[in-house]
Protein backbone atom coordinates (compact mmCIF):
# COMPACT_ATOMS: atom_id res chain seq x y z
CA UNK A 1 0.00 0.00 0.00
CA UNK A 2 1.27 3.17 -0.75
CA UNK A 3 -1.05 6.13 0.09
CA UNK A 4 0.39 9.47 -0.40
CA UNK A 5 -0.09 12.79 1.74
CA UNK A 6 -1.35 14.18 -2.11
CA UNK A 7 -4.18 11.68 -2.15
CA UNK A 8 -5.17 12.53 1.47
CA UNK A 9 -4.90 16.31 0.83
CA UNK A 10 -7.65 15.64 -1.84
CA UNK A 11 -9.71 13.88 0.15
CA UNK A 12 -9.74 16.37 2.60
CA UNK A 13 -10.48 18.95 0.05
CA UNK A 14 -13.79 17.10 -1.38
CA UNK A 15 -14.78 16.24 2.75
CA UNK A 16 -14.67 19.97 3.36
CA UNK A 17 -15.96 21.12 -0.12
CA UNK A 18 -18.46 18.47 -1.19
CA UNK A 19 -17.43 17.85 -4.39
CA UNK A 20 -14.81 17.47 -7.06
CA UNK A 21 -14.95 20.41 -8.83
CA UNK A 22 -14.90 22.07 -5.83
CA UNK A 23 -11.93 20.32 -4.27
CA UNK A 24 -10.22 20.81 -7.52
CA UNK A 25 -10.90 24.66 -7.22
CA UNK A 26 -9.36 24.75 -3.58
CA UNK A 27 -6.14 23.06 -4.41
CA UNK A 28 -5.12 24.58 -8.17
CA UNK A 29 -6.02 21.08 -9.67
CA UNK A 30 -8.39 20.00 -12.49
CA UNK A 31 -11.20 18.07 -11.55
CA UNK A 32 -10.35 14.93 -13.17
CA UNK A 33 -6.67 15.10 -11.53
CA UNK A 34 -9.00 15.14 -8.51
CA UNK A 35 -11.04 12.46 -9.64
CA UNK A 36 -8.23 10.42 -10.22
CA UNK A 37 -6.21 11.25 -6.57
CA UNK A 38 -9.61 9.91 -5.17
CA UNK A 39 -9.94 6.87 -6.83
CA UNK A 40 -6.09 5.93 -5.87
CA UNK A 41 -6.69 6.26 -2.74
CA UNK A 42 -10.20 4.37 -2.63
CA UNK A 43 -8.33 1.71 -4.53
CA UNK A 44 -5.20 1.49 -2.26
CA UNK A 45 -7.77 1.39 0.63
CA UNK A 46 -9.94 -1.64 -1.28
CA UNK A 47 -12.96 0.81 0.10
CA UNK A 48 -15.18 3.61 -0.50
CA UNK A 49 -14.75 6.53 1.29
CA UNK A 50 -18.04 9.05 -0.15
CA UNK A 51 -21.63 8.21 -0.29
CA UNK A 52 -22.44 9.74 -4.44
CA UNK A 53 -25.90 11.51 -3.52
CA UNK A 54 -26.44 13.30 -6.77
CA UNK A 55 -23.42 15.63 -7.68
CA UNK A 56 -22.51 15.72 -3.99
CA UNK A 57 -19.75 13.62 -2.11
CA UNK A 58 -20.52 12.75 1.54
CA UNK A 59 -18.53 10.82 3.71
CA UNK A 60 -19.73 7.83 4.76
CA UNK A 61 -18.69 5.83 7.80
CA UNK A 62 -15.05 4.43 6.67
CA UNK A 63 -14.76 8.22 5.36
CA UNK A 64 -15.42 9.84 8.88
CA UNK A 65 -12.89 6.85 10.38
CA UNK A 66 -10.48 8.29 8.02
CA UNK A 67 -10.38 11.88 8.48
CA UNK A 68 -9.27 12.47 11.84
CA UNK A 69 -6.43 9.92 11.02
CA UNK A 70 -5.69 11.49 7.73
CA UNK A 71 -5.88 15.40 9.32
CA UNK A 72 -3.46 14.15 11.48
CA UNK A 73 -0.91 12.69 9.17
CA UNK A 74 -1.28 15.92 7.03
CA UNK A 75 -0.37 18.02 10.34
CA UNK A 76 2.87 16.19 10.81
CA UNK A 77 3.75 16.61 7.90
CA UNK A 78 3.23 20.18 7.69
CA UNK A 79 5.05 20.15 11.24
CA UNK A 80 7.99 18.51 9.82
CA UNK A 81 8.04 21.41 6.93
CA UNK A 82 7.67 24.36 9.14
CA UNK A 83 10.33 23.43 11.88
CA UNK A 84 13.03 22.98 8.90
CA UNK A 85 12.16 26.03 7.87
CA UNK A 86 12.37 29.65 8.89
CA UNK A 87 8.39 29.89 7.96
CA UNK A 88 7.68 28.43 11.84
CA UNK A 89 5.27 31.24 13.09
CA UNK A 90 1.67 31.90 13.64
CA UNK A 91 0.86 32.68 10.53
CA UNK A 92 0.08 28.86 10.34
CA UNK A 93 -1.18 28.34 14.11
CA UNK A 94 -4.70 27.81 14.68
CA UNK A 95 -6.43 28.89 17.43
CA UNK A 96 -9.83 28.66 19.19
CA UNK A 97 -11.93 30.09 21.43
CA UNK A 98 -15.56 30.65 22.45
CA UNK A 99 -17.03 33.41 21.44
CA UNK A 100 -16.89 35.85 25.26
CA UNK A 101 -12.89 34.55 25.65
CA UNK A 102 -12.10 35.19 21.71
CA UNK A 103 -13.71 38.73 21.78
CA UNK A 104 -12.61 40.07 24.80
CA UNK A 105 -9.39 38.26 26.54
CA UNK A 106 -8.06 36.94 23.09
CA UNK A 107 -6.77 40.49 22.02
CA UNK A 108 -4.95 41.51 25.19
CA UNK A 109 -3.68 37.98 25.58
CA UNK A 110 -2.20 37.75 21.70
CA UNK A 111 -0.84 41.05 21.92
CA UNK A 112 0.92 40.75 25.79
CA UNK A 113 2.59 37.50 24.36
CA UNK A 114 3.78 39.08 20.89
CA UNK A 115 5.94 41.54 23.08
CA UNK A 116 7.29 38.97 25.47
CA UNK A 117 7.91 35.64 22.99
CA UNK A 118 10.43 35.86 20.60
CA UNK A 119 9.94 37.52 17.73
CA UNK A 120 10.37 34.34 14.87
CA UNK A 121 7.70 32.86 16.65
CA UNK A 122 5.08 35.52 16.61
CA UNK A 123 5.28 36.95 13.33
CA UNK A 124 1.95 37.92 11.87
CA UNK A 125 -1.04 36.34 13.98
CA UNK A 126 -2.55 32.75 14.64
CA UNK A 127 -5.83 31.86 12.86
CA UNK A 128 -8.33 33.07 15.88
CA UNK A 129 -11.81 30.74 15.01
CA UNK A 130 -14.07 32.08 17.37
CA UNK A 131 -17.21 30.00 18.08
CA UNK A 132 -19.38 28.69 20.77
CA UNK A 133 -18.07 25.70 23.31
CA UNK A 134 -19.42 22.58 21.77
CA UNK A 135 -18.10 23.60 18.30
CA UNK A 136 -14.67 24.84 19.62
CA UNK A 137 -14.52 21.65 21.31
CA UNK A 138 -15.51 20.30 17.50
CA UNK A 139 -12.48 21.92 16.25
CA UNK A 140 -9.97 20.49 18.22
CA UNK A 141 -11.19 16.81 18.45
CA UNK A 142 -10.89 17.19 14.73
CA UNK A 143 -7.40 17.98 14.57
CA UNK A 144 -8.36 21.02 13.00
CA UNK A 145 -7.24 23.61 16.21
CA UNK A 146 -4.20 23.42 17.56
CA UNK A 147 -5.68 24.14 21.35
CA UNK A 148 -8.86 25.36 22.36
CA UNK A 149 -10.16 27.82 24.90
CA UNK A 150 -13.87 27.41 26.15
CA UNK A 151 -16.58 29.30 28.88
CA UNK A 152 -18.28 25.74 29.76
CA UNK A 153 -16.91 21.78 30.25
CA UNK A 154 -15.53 20.17 27.85
CA UNK A 155 -16.96 15.82 28.15
CA UNK A 156 -15.27 14.66 25.45
CA UNK A 157 -13.01 12.05 26.92
CA UNK A 158 -10.13 11.84 24.65
CA UNK A 159 -9.36 15.37 24.89
CA UNK A 160 -7.16 16.90 27.19
CA UNK A 161 -8.65 19.96 29.53
CA UNK A 162 -7.33 21.78 32.63
CA UNK A 163 -8.44 24.83 34.19
CA UNK A 164 -7.43 28.17 32.94
CA UNK A 165 -9.57 31.16 34.11
CA UNK A 166 -12.21 32.05 36.55
CA UNK A 167 -14.91 34.56 35.77
CA UNK A 168 -17.61 36.83 37.10
CA UNK A 169 -20.59 36.43 36.12
CA UNK A 170 -23.13 39.34 36.38
CA UNK A 171 -27.46 39.73 35.72
CA UNK A 172 -27.10 43.17 33.92
CA UNK A 173 -30.66 44.99 33.02
CA UNK A 174 -31.67 48.64 31.74
CA UNK A 175 -30.51 51.25 33.58
CA UNK A 176 -34.15 52.42 34.27
CA UNK A 177 -35.96 48.89 34.89
CA UNK A 178 -37.89 48.34 37.41
CA UNK A 179 -36.62 45.42 38.84
CA UNK A 180 -33.34 47.90 40.27
CA UNK A 181 -36.01 49.40 43.24
CA UNK A 182 -37.07 46.11 44.29
CA UNK A 183 -36.70 44.39 47.79
CA UNK A 184 -34.58 41.16 47.38
CA UNK A 185 -38.19 38.84 47.75
CA UNK A 186 -40.16 41.14 44.99
CA UNK A 187 -37.06 41.06 42.37
CA UNK A 188 -37.46 37.09 42.55
CA UNK A 189 -40.88 37.15 41.88
CA UNK A 190 -40.34 39.61 39.11
CA UNK A 191 -37.34 37.65 37.35
CA UNK A 192 -39.38 34.48 37.47
CA UNK A 193 -41.87 36.83 34.83
CA UNK A 194 -39.15 38.29 33.13
CA UNK A 195 -37.79 38.17 29.36
CA UNK A 196 -34.20 36.41 29.57
CA UNK A 197 -32.28 36.90 26.55
CA UNK A 198 -29.86 34.02 25.95
CA UNK A 199 -27.21 32.35 24.17
CA UNK A 200 -27.59 29.56 21.86
CA UNK A 201 -27.63 25.94 23.19
CA UNK A 202 -23.77 24.91 23.12
CA UNK A 203 -22.37 28.38 24.51
CA UNK A 204 -20.94 28.25 27.73
CA UNK A 205 -22.86 31.10 29.08
CA UNK A 206 -26.15 29.42 28.06
CA UNK A 207 -25.12 25.95 29.53
CA UNK A 208 -24.00 27.64 33.41
CA UNK A 209 -27.68 29.70 33.14
CA UNK A 210 -29.16 26.26 32.57
CA UNK A 211 -27.50 24.94 35.55
CA UNK A 212 -27.82 27.64 38.19
CA UNK A 213 -29.94 30.10 37.47
CA UNK A 214 -32.61 28.56 35.43
CA UNK A 215 -34.01 25.85 38.78
CA UNK A 216 -34.66 29.78 40.68
CA UNK A 217 -37.05 30.33 37.82
CA UNK A 218 -39.62 27.98 38.08
CA UNK A 219 -40.73 25.61 35.36
CA UNK A 220 -41.47 27.89 32.50
CA UNK A 221 -39.28 30.81 32.50
CA UNK A 222 -40.01 33.51 29.27
CA UNK A 223 -36.58 32.67 27.23
CA UNK A 224 -35.83 34.50 23.93
CA UNK A 225 -32.03 33.44 21.97
CA UNK A 226 -30.40 36.20 20.45
CA UNK A 227 -26.84 34.00 19.36
CA UNK A 228 -24.39 36.58 20.15
CA UNK A 229 -22.89 39.04 23.44
CA UNK A 230 -22.86 42.45 21.83
CA UNK A 231 -26.95 41.26 20.51
CA UNK A 232 -27.59 41.06 24.21
CA UNK A 233 -26.12 43.54 25.46
CA UNK A 234 -27.72 46.25 23.25
CA UNK A 235 -31.66 44.53 23.35
CA UNK A 236 -30.76 44.58 27.51
CA UNK A 237 -29.94 48.07 27.22
CA UNK A 238 -33.48 48.64 25.01
CA UNK A 239 -34.96 47.37 27.42
CA UNK A 240 -36.30 44.12 26.05
CA UNK A 241 -35.06 41.80 29.08
CA UNK A 242 -32.65 40.85 31.39
CA UNK A 243 -29.52 38.52 30.45
CA UNK A 244 -26.87 36.87 33.04
CA UNK A 245 -23.60 37.83 30.91
CA UNK A 246 -19.86 37.43 32.22
CA UNK A 247 -18.22 40.67 33.42
CA UNK A 248 -16.04 41.46 31.19
CA UNK A 249 -18.54 41.70 28.28
CA UNK A 250 -20.52 43.64 29.96
CA UNK A 251 -18.31 46.38 32.10
CA UNK A 252 -17.85 49.17 28.98
CA UNK A 253 -22.08 49.45 29.53
CA UNK A 254 -21.88 49.32 33.44
CA UNK A 255 -19.23 51.71 33.46
CA UNK A 256 -20.85 54.22 30.96
CA UNK A 257 -24.46 53.76 32.65
CA UNK A 258 -26.14 51.93 30.07
CA UNK A 259 -26.36 48.68 31.61
CA UNK A 260 -26.95 48.59 35.38
CA UNK A 261 -26.26 45.79 37.47
CA UNK A 262 -28.79 43.38 39.69
CA UNK A 263 -28.11 41.15 42.18
CA UNK A 264 -29.08 37.25 42.79
CA UNK A 265 -30.44 35.85 46.25
CA UNK A 266 -27.10 33.06 45.52
CA UNK A 267 -24.85 36.14 45.88
CA UNK A 268 -21.89 36.46 42.97
CA UNK A 269 -21.35 33.88 40.57
CA UNK A 270 -18.69 32.57 39.06
CA UNK A 271 -17.75 30.14 36.21
CA UNK A 272 -14.45 28.04 35.24
CA UNK A 273 -12.94 28.64 32.06
CA UNK A 274 -10.89 26.08 31.06
CA UNK A 275 -8.01 24.98 28.22
CA UNK A 276 -8.46 21.93 26.09
CA UNK A 277 -6.40 20.07 23.51
CA UNK A 278 -5.88 16.95 21.99
CA UNK A 279 -2.98 14.76 23.12
CA UNK A 280 -2.44 13.51 19.60
CA UNK A 281 -2.07 16.63 17.89
CA UNK A 282 1.17 17.90 16.76
CA UNK A 283 2.40 21.42 16.94
CA UNK A 284 5.06 23.12 15.52
CA UNK A 285 7.23 25.29 17.48
CA UNK A 286 4.94 28.40 17.34
CA UNK A 287 2.30 26.61 18.15
CA UNK A 288 3.96 24.98 21.52
CA UNK A 289 4.67 28.22 21.99
CA UNK A 290 1.46 29.54 21.87
CA UNK A 291 0.11 27.11 24.10
CA UNK A 292 2.47 26.85 26.76
CA UNK A 293 2.04 30.77 27.31
CA UNK A 294 -1.36 29.87 27.51
CA UNK A 295 -1.20 27.89 30.23
CA UNK A 296 0.62 30.40 32.63
CA UNK A 297 -1.29 33.72 31.02
CA UNK A 298 -3.06 36.06 33.61
CA UNK A 299 -5.24 38.99 32.57
CA UNK A 300 -4.45 42.73 33.22
CA UNK A 301 -5.97 43.50 36.67
CA UNK A 302 -8.35 46.08 34.97
CA UNK A 303 -10.03 43.17 32.83
CA UNK A 304 -10.81 41.03 36.18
Amino acid sequence: MRITLRQLEIFMAIADCGSTAAAGEQLGLSQSAVSAGLHELENQLDTRVFERIGKRLALNAEGEALRMQAQALLDQAQTLQQDFSTGSNWQRVRFAASTTIGNYYCPPLLAQARRELPPSLTTGLPELLIRNTADVIALVQSLRADVGLIEGECHQTELACEPWLREELVLVCAREDALLNMSPGQRLAALKQAQWLLREPGSGTREVWEQQIRPLLGEHPRMAELGQSEAIKQAVAAGLGVAYLSRIAVTDMLNNGTLAELQLPTGTLYRQLYLIWHPQKSRTKAATALFQYLRQWQPPVSNT
